[in-house]
């Protein structure tokens, strides 16, 4: 549990609502439903239509990051390939053969594979190079759907307070509702400032934040496979392996 993010969220909400109180507004006037239904529908709308369903629904799963985050194995990885080094000097390269299908990854599967079959490392380092950019530009395109929320919900939000608004003028016979429409009509705008700059954005800036480091252990890996291809000393690869960690 990434516990900084609850607490953000939380310290983000709970100000805006002791701010209403303590300038003598009533909570309950925050709370309106259809402006909740016009900020939030018209936002989704708009990210599905500008989004591919694989990259929507890939950046819907993503979201879960923001408080469960994939956990970094950078010293666990570091170990393994430094025990692969050691075991290719004494055995050869066939001898990792064995440890192909005992990894979960598909990328640390593949990239063992090509070591294995004896490809030279510069082509090992190209071709898992051009793995990690396609890997790494799906999962951006993904987090961008939260990034493109962001840009739309204020938006909506005043879209939404333009229709109370035209609601209200439709009432002026009766002045003694005008505030109160007013004051709800609003009420969208706060939604679509409000989710945009404490819900929306905020996950895209912490899942690009996730993706920079799966990218960096990514390229840790790859660049010692290339050390046990080149027959580097265990020890070196580790050490440059631990370069990459923060």
């Amino acid at each position: 549990m990434d516990k900084i993010s609850l607490v953000g969220l939380t310290l983000g909400i709970a100000a805006i609502l002791v701010g209403q109180v303590i300038e003598g507004g009533h909570l309950s006037s925050l709370f309106q439903p259809t402006a909740f239904m016009i900020v939030i529908g018209g936002t989704l709308g708009a990210v599905m239509l500008q989004s591919p369903l694989r990259v929507f629904m890939q950046g819907m799963r993503m979201a879960r990051w923001v408080f469960v985050p994939p956990a970094p194995a950078f010293d666990t990885i570091i170990e393994q390939v430094a025990n692969w080094g050691q075991t290719a000097r004494k055995e050869g390269l066939l001898s990792l053969e064995n440890q192909i299908e005992a990894l979960s990854d598909p990328f640390m599967r593949k990239g063992l594979q090509l070591l294995v079959d004896g490809i030279e490392p510069n082509r090992l380092r190209e071709v898992l190079e051009v793995e990690i950019g396609v890997w790494e530009n799906q999962m951006k395109m993904s987090a961008r759907i939260w990034e493109a929320a962001g840009g739309y919900a204020p938006t909506i939000g005043i879209l939404g307070a333009v229709m109370g608004l035209i609601h209200v003028m439709e009432n002026l016979s009766d002045p003694s509702r005008l505030g109160a429409g007013i004051a709800v009509a609003f009420v969208a705008t706060i939604y679509g400032v409000g989710f945009a700059n404490l819900v929306f954005l905020p996950i895209a800036k912490k899942l690009g934040a996730h993706i920079v480091t799966l990218t960096t252990q990514r390229e840790m890996f790859v660049d010692g496979l290339v050390g046990i291809a080149n027959g580097d000393n265990p020890r070196i690869i580790a050490s440059r392996m631990q370069g990459y960690v923060a």
